[in-house]
């Protein structure tokens, strides 16, 4: 099994690029427990630094040890070229959303139980990736989605088990800790949004560290150029 244990500050961490925030807490008694640190490894490519606005149909994507389990909490920064209303209908969790037709990561998404309007348990499958050294993947989390009064939207998730979905075959279950995209106006420009991202996943099975390493940079790349010819189609 998966052994946890209490990290001393899992709220709040600074690194060279600028201090990562919180992630919204998902519903009590939903959650995992922290799971213990990895050993710190630490590259960041691109050149963004605190504060620094990114020039559209640029990403920055940084990274820091994670304190929910033996891997990394990576963070993707970037502006599209759309409303934050438009950069949401593409990204937002729900059945028969429009992430199954750009994001070249999800295959299937499907709401299992749906709590509350904003709250639901939702399962996701991925395809193979990497030349197939990584095989397809389900993942279970308990969503959460949120609209704050400035207009940033949020779409949070981590982990959860559900009666209604044991593993599946054919796919290796992985394990989504606290994660998040939140869509942030720009001020004075309507047409474009701040996305900011966070990941931390644990892709289960047997892979090379190195495997792991690579992919999820790259990976967060392909998701805001995926996502940039999304919004811009959806505009036409």
């Amino acid at each position: 099994g998966r052994k946890r244990r209490s990290a001393s500050d899992p709220t709040r961490v600074t690194t060279s690029r600028g201090a990562v925030p919180p992630l919204p807490s998902p519903p009590s008694g939903l959650g995992p427990s922290p799971a213990p640190r990895s050993q710190p490894r630490e590259a960041r490519p691109g050149r963004a630094g605190p504060g620094r606005r990114h020039p559209q149909g640029e990403v920055a994507v940084s990274w820091r040890p994670s304190t929910e389990f033996a891997g990394n909490l990576y963070k993707g920064e970037g502006i599209l070229p759309a409303s934050p209303h438009k950069v949401w209908e593409c990204i937002k969790p729900v059945a028969g959303g429009l992430r199954t037709k750009w994001d070249q990561n999800v295959k299937d998404f499907e709401v299992i139980e749906a709590i509350t309007d904003t709250v639901s348990i939702c399962r996701t499958t991925t395809p193979s990736a990497c030349m197939r050294i990584i095989s397809p993947r389900e993942f279970v989390d308990v969503v959460v989605m949120k609209q704050y009064e400035d207009g940033t939207m949020l779409s949070a998730a981590t982990n959860v088990e559900h009666p209604l979905c044991p593993p599946q075959p054919n796919f290796v279950r992985g394990f989504n800790y606290p994660c998040g995209c939140f869509c942030i106006p720009v001020p004075g420009e309507p047409d474009r949004t701040e996305l900011l991202t966070f990941f931390q996943t644990d892709l289960g099975g047997y892979l090379p560290q190195t495997v792991v390493d690579s992919f999820f940079p790259s990976s967060i790349s392909g998701f805001y150029s995926n996502l940039t010819k999304a919004v811009k189609a959806l505009k036409a």
